[in-house]
């Protein structure tokens, strides 16, 4: 008992790092300006009044600039601070970015990448755990493209006590990428880059609300860039929105700060669309079998109470009331009444335009969207209560399989649960099966849960006592679901607590980014960054990374549903699957789901077939794996699908 306790207390306690020692470090620097006091020593001496600063006359020197620290012997370093110069003057503050660690100062190892904010406030990079005697900040960037310079006043390194090496069965945490916003919201383009937003304030949410502008940011994967803009043309604060990936991809972001407002990003250009007719705040939303979107609840803003359903329509590009479709049937009991009770719907679109709500509300429905709408109890979730910032994720759509985990009866200051539970749903209308499994090890609300290829599904983040803006029980250990024995295993701990205001995807390469926490101005839980998940199907039994299949060509990219894809393979496969492109903020994700594919062969050729229900192969974009018979993913290739 007492054992079991102590783990549960050793998972909870948030990301811990002690600054190290700096004397006796020696710091060189790639170039200094003389005769002005700005050589590499400032950036050691404590003073945060002065500063370290590339030259810049008689001539300046080109980008990239580096600062490589010798600590002298190893630590267990997991995490660097960067100080930029305090003199009022922001020549030289860093933007893009890299910090490598090495043993020996020969060999080097990326730990984190990204673009810092362009201000004064003390940059933390947090990172995995690793034994590193150098530590090196490549500048790439100079944040406000004022010009070729690099400054900083102090850096320091932090370190753990320990380390072990993670086992790479357990799926290995990689590198950090820092962002210039911290971002609470997120969606995969088709593109394969991921778009991030914060609200009116790169690092803040409060003070501006309704200021009809987002800060914003793109990481591309594929050059580890990340760029940040500004969006004013759709006059939308876009924090704490409903949010959907529409049936080309496209994000569909609803309400929020500012309550009424409808924006689309199509990739390149932010486009405004219709305002709906009830204003709304962390509502859900999904997308339907027949394109439409469907949106419920949100008294978070705009208002409290009836905040039932409506629709959107791609043809008419308007939006819908669906009296039929009562927000009542699905609240929790929340004690801080209707402002919580209807917020964050866990949201299935299915057959026929119906949308099937399993939770949070321990009450379960099925709306219809046709003419007015209607509803109709779909049973209780077992004695799950209501598990408010719980996730639900359709990890076999072809079955109707949903899994849902965690969650607390109130929004927040009560214990979370480690409970699990499969639904499986049918014909709309009909009352869904339910069943009970055994819990996760960690109870946990404020969390995420992402399906993989495989049909696993990693539960990360969360805390065990949900208070927003805290980390103080953030649950640092993550889960794997496995479907075929219906457990949880976990798996290797996260470098940075995801609680409040975080979300976790799916990339095309497989592996799975989990980021963001906080907004809260000069708080001590702002974490903007994200961290990449490499699960266990990416490695061989000796920790080396696994050779993986690759698809060299697909017959179509846009397929209706019902067709057939055939798929040219560089080797053997054994299946396929098809994961929806996913999008995240707080613990809403009602864009993924997953649909296994079953292949027939000839020779390297393989040809699959999409369901012929839109409901259960929604319209949009869709993720192409291979595996083989190991369980090694492919790259994915993306596929539209239409209805």
């Amino acid at each position: 008992m007492w054992s079991a306790f102590a783990v549960l207390l050793v998972a909870c306690i948030p990301f811990v790092a002690s600054q190290v020692d700096r004397t006796g470090w020696i710091v060189t620097v790639d170039s200094f300006q003389t005769g002005t006091g700005n050589e590499a020593s400032k950036l050691l001496d404590g003073n945060t009044e002065t500063f370290w600063h590339t030259q810049w006359m008689p001539n300046t020197v080109a980008l990239p600039h580096t600062v490589t620290l010798d600590m002298k012997k190893l630590y267990n370093v997991n995490g660097l601070t960067y100080l930029p110069r305090q003199d009022g003057n922001s020549n030289g503050n860093i933007g893009q970015h890299s910090i490598q660690i090495s043993t020996d100062g020969t060999t080097w190892t990326e730990t984190a990448k990204g673009t810092y904010l362009d201000d004064n406030s003390l940059k933390k990079t947090p990172f995995t755990t690793a034994p590193a005697r150098y530590i090196r900040l490549i500048a790439q960037t100079e944040a406000g493209n004022r010009g070729a310079w690099t400054s900083a006043a102090e850096i320091n390194v932090l370190a753990a006590t320990t380390y072990a090496k993670p086992p790479t069965n357990l799926g290995i945490w990689g590198t950090t990428i820092d962002f210039p916003i911290v971002p609470a919201a997120a969606a995969v383009l088709t593109n394969g880059k991921v778009l991030l937003w914060s609200s009116w304030k790169p690092l803040d949410f409060g003070g501006g609300g309704g200021s009809g502008k987002t800060e914003t940011a793109i990481y591309d994967p594929a050059t580890g860039t990340v760029s940040r803009r500004t969006v004013t043309e759709t006059q939308h604060d876009m924090f704490c929105p409903g949010l959907s990936l529409d049936a080309s991809g496209r994000p569909f972001v609803t309400g929020g700060n500012d309550a009424a407002k409808l924006s689309i990003y199509d990739g390149t250009n932010w486009i405004a669309g219709p305002n709906m007719k009830i204003q709304r705040g962390y509502q859900s939303s999904a997308t339907l079998s027949d394109g439409r979107i469907f949106t419920i609840g949100g008294s978070w803003s705009g208002g409290e109470g009836n905040k039932n359903g409506e629709v959107w329509s791609p043809g008419t590009n308007t939006w819908s009331l669906l009296p039929g479709c009562p927000v009542a049937p699905m609240l929790t009991a929340d004690t801080r009444g209707v402002y919580r009770s209807d917020n964050h719907a866990w949201l299935f679109g299915w057959k026929s335009g119906s949308v099937f709500q399993a939770g949070p509300s321990k009450a379960m429905n099925w709306y219809t969207t046709t003419s007015t709408g209607g509803q109709k109890t779909a049973g209780l979730r077992g004695t799950d209560p209501d598990a408010m910032n719980g996730n639900a994720i359709m990890y076999d759509a072809v079955n109707g399989k949903i899994l849902t985990v965690g969650g607390a009866p109130n929004y927040q200051d009560n214990p979370a649960t480690g409970n699990a539970r499969i639904i499986t749903i049918g014909a709309p209308g009909a009352v869904a099966s339910v069943a009970q499994i055994g819990n996760m090890a960690y109870a946990r609300a404020f969390h995420n849960s992402v399906v993989m290829p495989d049909g696993k599904v990693l539960v990360v983040g969360g805390e065990s006592y949900p208070v927003p803006f805290s980390d103080n029980t953030a649950t640092n250990i993550p889960e794997l679901f496995n479907p075929a024995t219906s457990s949880f295993t976990s798996v290797n701990p996260i470098s940075v607590p995801r609680t409040y205001h975080r979300w976790a995807l799916l990339l095309p390469d497989a592996t799975i980014i989990s980021g963001g926490g906080g907004l809260c101005g000069a708080c001590a839980t702002n974490h903007p960054n994200a961290q990449i998940y490499s699960p266990a199907y990416l490695f061989k039994a000796d920790g080396s990374k696994a050779t993986r299949p690759a698809i060299n060509s697909v017959s179509a990219t846009s397929v209706a549903v019902g067709s057939k894809i055939t798929v040219t393979m560089n080797r053997a496969v054994q299946s396929f699957s098809l994961v929806r492109f996913g999008s995240g903020t707080h613990s809403v994700n009602t864009d993924q789901r997953r649909i296994p594919l079953t292949p027939t062969a000839s020779g390297l050729t393989y040809t699959v077939t999409v369901p012929s229900d839109p409901g259960v192969a929604l319209v949009g974009s869709w993720m192409l794996f291979a595996m083989d018979a190991a369980g090694v993913p492919s790259v994915a290739k993306t596929i539209i699908i239409r209805a």
